[in-house]
């Protein structure tokens, strides 16, 4: 029996003999299937050819696979006095991330924004001994690996512990969620692409559909604006590798908002 992987999406599946015949969430209009049809990869298979690096990323500890590998988002380390979460998820575990992790204090919790970046979230889980996986409920049906870790909780917010809050944001997924992380240096907005970092830096944007350019609704941005309006933060951390509003974000956030209105009235 083997947890396979998506290779497009790098979503793992439920244990199995042979790989399953199809990945809902590619074939979902908001990802793709690759032209040459569904395929699938074993861990073991991924880590021959792969690895996991980490490295930091505007100050913060920060996991990603070389060379790329599915739809390459990397994982981040909210360190906290309350204990540490990761925040989303990429599709292999190595020994030395473990041991960094431990070495800072441990892993209380993991917490990803939406399901393409699932991905192998439950042998992360096991790495620390089972530790719980907050995904909100209005995503369940995306969970391809069920595991007795995942707690789908429900509502608009969910204290993690006095430093970390869920925030669930909508949009790209009906429970995609945000991280709010209260920092002595500036606090932080964990977004993945939830709320897009734009290649400028200083802007965010909204997309129902990124490979398939499907723009997100104007009442499904306001809902987003809505929903963060309570929190302050002075950073946004997108899903990729240096692509982070350093500064003002409270205010980048609204001007991207109101940008985006324009742009799509």
């Amino acid at each position: 029996m083997t947890c396979f992987l998506c290779l497009q999406c790098g979503v793992q599946f439920a244990a199995t003999e042979t790989p399953p015949e199809h990945c809902p969430i590619c074939e979902d209009e908001r990802q793709y299937v690759r032209w040459e049809g569904q395929a699938w990869i074993t861990p073991e298979e991924l880590a021959e050819g792969h690895r996991l690096v980490m490295k930091d990323d505007a100050g913060v500890l920060a996991f990603g696979i070389e060379p790329r590998f599915a739809i390459g988002q990397r994982a981040l380390l909210a360190q906290t006095p309350h204990g540490n979460v990761l925040w989303d998820c990429v599709s292999m575990v190595s020994d030395e991330a473990v041991a960094e992790i431990n070495r800072r204090g441990g892993l209380a919790a993991i917490a990803i924004s939406h399901c393409h970046y699932y991905s192998v979230m439950a042998s992360w889980s096991e790495a620390f001994g089972g530790v719980p996986i907050y995904l909100h409920a209005d995503d369940r049906q995306w969970i391809m690996r069920p595991h007795k870790a995942i707690v789908s909780w429900e509502g608009e917010t969910l204290a993690i512990n006095p430093s970390l809050t869920l925030i669930r944001c909508g949009g790209h997924f009906a429970g995609g969620q945000v991280l709010h992380w209260k920092r002595d240096v500036g606090d932080v907005l964990l977004a993945g692409d939830i709320l897009q970092v734009t290649p400028t830096r200083r802007h965010v944007s909204f997309m129902y559909s990124y490979p398939n350019y499907i723009p997100l609704n104007a009442a499904a941005v306001r809902r987003i604006a809505a929903a963060l309006e309570p929190f302050a933060f002075d950073h946004i951390y997108g899903a990729w590798w240096n692509q982070s509003v350093i500064g003002g974000a409270k205010a980048a956030l609204a001007a991207s908002v109101d940008r985006y209105l324009r742009a799509i009235a």
